[in-house]
Parts: structure tokens; sequence; C-alpha cells
């Protein structure tokens, strides 16, 4: 009764008895003028909190990083970072290199674009980064040279994204290499892998740590030239890269690179070397051709299209994926068989039995699909012959330009092998690439 009296008196007199409540004194509090100037001074891009973190730290306090975080969520909004999704390699496997533009004010120069170079190994996340001067084909591979001696070691695969220094173009459904990019991989033994075209999100590996050079190395530091950059990055790369617990693996990447290192292939003995790379299309003998000599291939692989390297007095023969198939010692000059490896007597020729044509025309698209099942209902009794004729068209002519003329016999129905055949011999250009 006593307390609903009082609770009455209150009311009416207008009394009070909630206090304000007093917020006690922070760690921070002593820092916030110089964070407001860091927040002031580097706005693009915008400096982050663990940047923020690092440079208080070095002046001298000693509070913790929530309390940072939740002051700056107060006075510049709250933000959710992207959810990213990885696929974890073991070690060894794989590698993936890209490029970054940046655009850094120099005190001594003023902006200008920085191209910077970055590889990362998959499994324990150390990382190379390098300042090229271009994003031209032989700065990548001198780039990545370096990487690989950076780094003691080659994965067994190493992903790229669709850039013409790796890739010319693709070809029902599968990436056509270049040519030197292609030399240079054989070189090193790895097998060189892409992104399909419009998913950039299959590298995010790469991506995601030119995001963290952005916002912690680039952030809230000054630079003199890029001479100055390149010594900062070089002791920022072993000091804080390499030393962070990384958010996803939980650990450190010196750490996880001890495990991985045992894992990656020896650098060779040799020095890259610009030997002869190239593609060649099987032939119907099962073989490929080589300057005036044909060096024979298994069986299964007729009319692939298949890297061919030539190093010194040897040829490697390699699988459309790039893995070697087989090698043979170069032909002399002079040499009387025109056949290197052939076995079989009488040089009878080999075939794609049903199934294998079929496969094989299938890959070039629907447009293919349509005009071999036209071919077997007006030809039931010789459309295998026509099937192979078609398939052979790939020695001499490019794919795109192979289904250019299916169309067109589509269109005016007619189901011949041979005058498809003939319009490409009249129109269409042959394909020296693969010659």
């Amino acid at each position: 009764m006593r307390i609903l009296e009082n609770h009455n008196h209150e009311r009416e007199n207008g009394a009070n008895r909630l206090k304000e409540k007093v917020k006690a004194p922070s760690k921070l509090d002593a820092w916030k003028p110089y964070i407001g100037e860091l927040l002031e001074e580097f706005t693009r891009p915008p400096i982050t909190n663990r940047r923020i973190f690092e440079l208080i730290m070095e002046k001298g306090y000693q509070g913790g990083q929530t309390t940072l975080r939740d002051y700056l969520a107060e006075i510049r909004g709250k933000r959710f970072p992207e959810t990213v999704y990885c696929v974890e390699t073991s070690p060894g496997q794989r590698g993936y290199h890209d490029w970054s533009d940046y655009l850094i004010n120099f005190a001594m120069s003023g902006t200008e674009k920085v191209i910077f170079f970055s590889f990362i190994l998959g499994y324990s996340r150390r990382q190379y980064i390098e300042v090229v001067p271009d994003k031209s084909q032989p700065v990548l591979l001198r780039a990545m040279i370096n990487a690989f001696a950076y780094l003691e070691g080659v994965p067994r695969q190493i992903r790229s994204d669709n850039q013409k220094a790796c890739v010319d173009r693709w070809e029902l459904g599968r990436p056509v290499f270049n040519k030197t990019y292609l030399g240079f991989c054989t070189h090193y033994r790895f097998e060189p892998l892409t992104i399909n075209p419009g998913c950039p999100r299959e590298n995010l590996k790469i991506e995601r740590p030119f995001h963290y050079l952005e916002t912690n190395f680039l952030n809230g530091r000054k630079f003199r030239d890029r001479d100055d950059l390149r010594e900062q990055l070089e002791k920022w790369l072993a000091q804080v890269n390499d030393q962070r617990v990384h958010r996803t693996t939980g650990r450190r990447p010196i750490e996880m690179y001890a495990e991985e290192l045992p894992f990656l292939q020896p650098l060779p003995r040799e020095g890259y070397d610009a030997c002869l790379t190239a593609y060649r299309v099987v032939n119907g003998e099962s073989a490929i051709q080589w300057e005036n000599h044909y060096y024979m291939v298994p069986r299964g692989y007729l009319y692939e299209t298949c890297p061919v390297r030539v190093d010194g007095r040897q040829i490697t023969i390699y699988t459309p994926s790039c893995t070697p198939l087989i090698s043979y010692p170069l032909a002399e000059k002079g040499e009387q068989s025109r056949y290197i490896g052939r076995t079989e007597p009488g040089g009878r020729k080999h075939g794609l039995n049903r199934k294998e044509l079929m496969e094989r025309l299938e890959a070039f698209g629907p447009v293919m699909r349509e005009y071999t099942e036209a071919l077997k209902q007006h030809n039931p009794t010789t459309y295998r012959y026509h099937w192979q004729r078609l398939i052979s068209l790939k020695a001499h002519y490019r794919a795109d330009d192979i289904l250019r003329a299916v169309a067109r016999a589509l269109k005016y129905r007619v189901y011949e092998a041979q005058a498809v055949e003939n319009f490409l011999k009249t129109n269409t250009p042959l394909n020296t690439e693969i010659g």
C-alpha cells in the first residue's frame, strides 16, 4: 500500500526516479579523434575496420576489436559481407592466378594506375603478389615463374580466367588454350584450367584475396613511389598476409603452406624455353602430322584436337585436357618411313565404331545432331560413311565453320557429307592453326 502511495505521489508531483544511465568511459575514447581523421582521409576506398584497428594498435591502443567494431558500426552504419562459397582442394592440387588494377596516389608523382599480379595456392592460401607493367603474355609468364620460385614448387593444376594470354577461344564446350601458354604449362607440368564463360564466381579464391589486398595493404597506407610500394608489399606479404588467421581455414597461411610444400611439384632443372607448341587433329590413320612425318596416336583419340609440344629432338602429344599421351624422338632429316610409331602391318586405317562416331558428332551441338539423324534416315545403309566423313572435316576446318555448312545443308535438304565438304572447300579457308 505504501509503495502504491509513493508511486501516486511521484506521478502527481512530476518526480522521476528513473535516472539517466551514465555511460562508462571506454579505452577507445582517446582514439576517437584519430579515428575520425582516418575516416575523413581514406575514403576511396573507405578504410576498413581491421586497418583502423591495426593503426591505433601501433599508436598504443590496448582495447579490443569488438569495441572498435561497435563504435564504427554506430557512426557509419553496419554493413553485411557477401556470402562466399569456395571448393576446398587437397595440398598441392591447385593454384589460381589473375590481375587487378588500382588507382594509387603516390606522393612523388600523383595518381597512377597500378597493375597487380596475384598467384595463390588453393589449400594453404599462401599468396604471391607482384606489381607488373602490363597484362601481356610475356609479363604473365615471367610473373608466374617468379611465383613458382617464391613458393618453391608448382601445383598440379592452375586455374585462370578467360584472359587472352591463356585462352584463345571456346570450342564445343571446351577451352582452346593459347599455344604459347600451352607450352608453358607443359614445361612446368601443370594442367591448365579456366572458368566457364559468364561464371566469375568460379574464381573466388583469387578474387577474395584481391579484396584483402585492397582493404588491408592499400587501405590506410601512403606510398612515395612504385619502388616504395614494392618494398612495402614485400614486407606485407611476409609479415601480415602470411601471418594472419585466414577466416575460412582458421589457420595462418604460412603454417598450412608447410604442410602443402611437400605436395608441390619440384621446379624443372632447366628454365622455361621457347619450345614449339601447336594443336593437331588426329587423322583417319590415328596419327598427327608434324612437318613431313606422321606420329601415331592411340586409337581412342581419332579426330580429336590434341596439343603437341616439340622440345629439342622430342615430340610429345597430349590429350585434349593437356595431359601427356605419347612421346617420340623427332624424325631425323631424310627419315625413310613417314609413319613414326606404326606397328600394324600394311598401314590399315583405324575407324570409330557407331557409338564413338555419335558421341563425337553430338559434341557439336543440336544442329549437328539433327543433321546426323537426317543422314541416317535418308541413307540407312551408308550413314556411317557420311558420319565418318563429317567428323574427319575437323582435321582441316574449325568447328563453327563446319556447323555453318551443316546448317546450310539442312536448310536445302542436302543429305550427303560430300556436299558439306564441297561447300567448305569453296567458301571456307583451311584452319592453319591445326594443320
